[in-house]
């Protein structure tokens, strides 16, 4: 959608005096400095053959002045809104996500390699919606904020790691929960104490065996604020292959752990929350997830909205210039050379008769 607009409309106001300058000029006598020349534009010798002067010089004023008032093509200036979801990811980086109880294309993965896809679906199936990430082991912190730029946080999921900037081993669950429902704190999305169109979702495959936080305390706050969690367990139960590594890193064999998944606490934090629990071992997890959050209510987000507004300034300043120089030129004595040459070119198209008063003054 296009318009337009004035940036200074106050500019305007200048025209106001046009017609006062007109008046004035037309007094015989009355010495005018306002525009250059102005006063040879009525010269008794000039009136009966040509106006020319006065009315370029008046229609370059006009530009001028509309051209000081700035005037914009402005394009969509509506205001964008869309309907969407307040999303904030929380995602186990903890040691136990090294377990290889995943195969893919025949090869043994770790848990955090399988799910990155469920992960990624979010991103690329939910463009209308604002995601946010935050990462947990012993300690949680916010790797992205509620963002619609979903090329970077893609980005930034591809960062993950198990151990990142030196995370301390353990699980972190109420903590976790506890920063991503910070996170979701946002005035004008609250109707009362609940936070609209917002939801977690957590994904671990441990028992929560640090923080501050408990899963309860963490849960006692989603539900005081109406904020669904659902909750996705990864990992196989029983006795599951972990890598062992040298200190360079290389892998040097495995040793077998048991799976410590509180599946009961993780159906407890969605079942009180109105939520739903998931298992990332089930192949038809991302669409189940994905169909429960979708029951819920959209609601209206007020988009960033672009104005993109072109300035027509030129369009106005420029034939103006033009039109007050050649106002000016035509309005010097015919006595000089170069006012004769320029003004009898124009004059040499019309009839004869236009160029009798050109010969004023010149020599015989």
């Amino acid at each position: 959608m296009k318009d337009y607009a004035l940036h200074d409309p106050l500019w305007l106001l200048a025209l106001l005096l046009l017609p006062l300058l007109i008046w004035i000029r037309g007094r015989r006598g009355a010495p005018v400095l306002i525009v250059p020349f102005a006063a040879a534009w009525h010269r008794p010798s000039l009136i009966p053959t040509s106006r020319w002067p006065a009315t370029l010089a008046m229609s370059g004023l006009v530009l001028l002045i509309i051209a000081l008032a700035r005037p914009q093509q402005v394009e969509d200036k509506r205001e964008v809104k869309q309907q969407g979801y307040d999303l904030m990811l929380a995602i186990d980086l903890s040691g136990s996500m090294l377990a290889e109880d995943y195969e893919r294309d025949g090869e043994r993965i770790n848990r955090l390699q399988a799910i990155k896809p469920v992960i990624q679906a979010f991103i690329n199936r939910r463009t209308s919606d604002r995601i946010g990430l935050v990462v947990f082991a012993g300690r949680a912190y916010t790797l992205a904020p509620l963002t619609f730029d979903h090329d970077w946080l893609a980005r930034q999921i591809a960062r993950l790691k198990i151990g990142m900037n030196g995370f301390e081993d353990g699980t972190a669950i109420g903590d976790g929960l506890g920063v991503a429902l910070t996170r979701l704190e946002q005035a004008g999305r609250e109707e009362g104490n609940k936070r609209k169109g917002a939801f977690v979702v957590l994904l671990t495959d441990g028992a929560n065996n640090r923080g501050l936080l408990t899963p309860d305390q963490a849960t006692d706050i989603a539900k005081s604020r109406g904020v669904p969690v659902y909750t996705i367990g990864v990992g196989r139960e029983g006795l599951v292959l972990m890598p062992a590594f040298d200190d360079n890193g290389n892998k040097v064999g495995y040793s077998r752990r048991l799976s410590d998944l509180d599946e009961g606490t993780l159906i407890r934090i969605a079942n009180e929350t109105n939520a739903k629990f998931f298992r990332a071992m089930d192949s038809d997890t991302i669409e189940k997830t994905f169909n429960a959050i979708d029951q819920a209510k959209k609601i209206e987000f007020q988009a960033k909205s672009y104005l993109l507004t072109t300035e027509l300034f030129h369009w106005f300043a420029i034939p103006g210039g033009v039109l007050l120089f050649l106002g000016a030129l035509f309005a010097l004595p015919p006595q000089l050379p170069f006012r004769k040459k320029t003004v009898a070119a124009v004059y040499d198209r019309r009839d004869g008769a236009r160029r009798a008063p050109l010969q004023e003054g010149a020599k015989p």
